[in-house]
């Protein structure tokens, strides 16, 4: 690369750079969030937006609040099988806004409320799919967490679901909102550090061991210890608890089994039926920034992955260390570490991205970044050395609000290329976790035909690109 784009881009971000955020924001002054305990109903009628909140535990109560909070967006239904739940969370909604959601068990019945416009989504990760899929095929915009869907196969048939049906999908990967992190990216895809050779994620994430628990419900909450068996504070899974839980419903497309704590909330992320690990948890949205970064808007040819369940002796099926590497057509690498025991950092990065470019580097952690050039890392440009801007949607922050205030700014416009993480972008990037775990699956090598979306001459790995799902929770063909 020449000396001069370099220089140009180096010398001219600081001025240039405030054009990333404001293409965020462009047309989307009037998102607004309600003050605290103020209705949205304020609102003209033909300006309200209906939303639903499917999921409603952990990340489904912050969407509840961040939707909630935008001005002329009403929450109007909150749906969850654990019906446990529904009395603190409408307490929320009317403590915070002043007013009440109504209740459902079954999301079929939100989605056929003619009053709701869209919905979002914080499932695990096994319901993503039909949950999108079902939504738009009754009509409903989607906002889906991360990551998009549980298997490849099934994140294809959103797009073509989405498609199909004319409607906006938007993935959750909150930091294509955040106008630093954009400003970044520009930065490499102008040249920046020279040419970008290679990206790393870093997913360290000292994780709990879950511990072993028996089949059903819970004597008391003293037989077992709950502070063992999750990162977080769990109820008492008691028969009394478990009466208001429409478990078969929670399985929905996964096999029949039989209640354990250990395989419901929160811990349901580390086995294959319901979550994808952590490479598939915390670690899809550092794939999407590499990704993002390098610029890549296809999939690798070759992946390899490998690592284990270490130290623990637990009901864990996902590895809680993994090592994931590709290489993209040109030849171009993206690594990826996934650490769940304790650590160092690389560059006091725990949860991250490093960039790797021919004339310098860039260290991307939250919602900022910085670049070092030469031998001697002399220290560039970085989110702490530019000007503010303008930044009417606050973007500057996780990303969070941003990126719901981005959904409901292309609602109100109807134009996808609004979105800042259309279901197609969320799926390539989704796709990379997938990946690596099957191959660490199948324990070898993969070579993957990007077109297709098969692997080459391996049955065996294209068996885990979908999944065998239980009636009546099938993903169609045809969607």
């Amino acid at each position: 690369m020449s000396t001069k784009p370099k220089e140009m881009s180096r010398r001219e971000f600081l001025t240039r750079g405030g054009q990333v955020a404001a293409g965020v924001v462009a047309g989307s002054a009037m998102i607004t969030r309600a003050a605290p305990a103020v209705s949205n109903r304020i609102m003209g009628a033909n300006d309200r937006i209906n939303m639903a909140i499917v999921g409603i535990r952990s990340r489904g109560r912050n969407l509840i609040s961040n939707f909630a909070g935008v001005q002329g967006v009403n929450v109007k239904t909150i749906v969850d099988v654990d019906a446990n739940l529904f009395a603190e969370r409408a307490k929320q909604v009317a403590d915070e806004h002043g007013y009440s959601p109504g209740t459902e068990t079954d999301m079929r019945k939100a989605f056929d409320d003619k009053e709701i416009d869209a919905i979002a989504t914080a499932t695990p990760n096994h319901w993503h799919a039909l949950t999108t899929i079902w939504a738009v095929q009754a009509g409903k915009h989607v906002y889906v967490e991360k990551p998009s869907c549980h298997n490849i196969w099934e994140g294809r048939k959103m797009v073509e679901a989405a498609r199909e049906h004319n409607r906006l999908v938007q993935v959750g990967f909150q930091t294509r909102s955040n106008s630093n992190i954009r400003r970044a990216i520009q930065f490499l895809h102008e040249g920046g550090i020279g040419e970008v050779y290679l990206a790393r994620g870093l997913c360290f994430k000292p994780r709990n061991d879950i511990g072993r628990y028996p089949d059903g419900p819970l004597a008391d909450s003293e037989t077992y210890s709950l502070t063992i068996g999750s990162d977080r504070e769990e109820p008492a899974y008691t028969a009394a608890y478990l009466e208001k839980v429409d478990y078969d419903q929670w399985l929905g497309p996964a096999p029949k089994r039989p209640f354990n704590r250990n395989r419901f909330h929160y811990n349901w992320h580390w086995h294959w039926d319901y979550g994808n690990g952590d490479t598939g948890n915390q670690g899809p949205h550092q794939f999407d920034i590499a990704r993002w970064g390098l610029n890549k808007n296809e999939h690798p040819v070759k992946i390899s992955s490998t690592g284990g369940m270490f130290a623990y002796d637990s009901s864990q099926e996902t590895p809680n260390t993994q090592t994931s590497l590709f290489e993209y057509a040109d030849g171009v690498v993206l690594e990826f570490g996934t650490r769940g025991l304790f650590t160092n950092s690389e560059d006091d990065i725990t949860i991250g991205d490093l960039f790797l470019g021919s004339e310098g580097w860039m260290h991307v952690k939250g919602g900022a970044w910085r670049t070092y050039f030469g031998r001697n890392n002399e220290p560039g440009p970085s989110s702490e050395s530019e000007e503010p801007v303008s930044d009417p949607m606050n973007l500057a922050g996780s990303g969070g609000e941003g990126h719901i205030d981005n959904f409901i700014h292309a609602l109100r416009t109807g134009k996808r290329e609004d979105l800042n993480c259309d279901i197609e972008e969320g799926n390539m990037s989704t796709a990379l976790p997938h990946l690596a775990n099957i191959s660490y699956l199948v324990g070898h090598d993969l070579t993957f035909d990007g077109k297709k979306e098969k692997f080459v001459g391996d049955r065996e790995a294209d068996k885990l690109l979908t999944r065998k799902y239980r009636k009546p929770y099938v993903v169609p063909d045809k969607v």
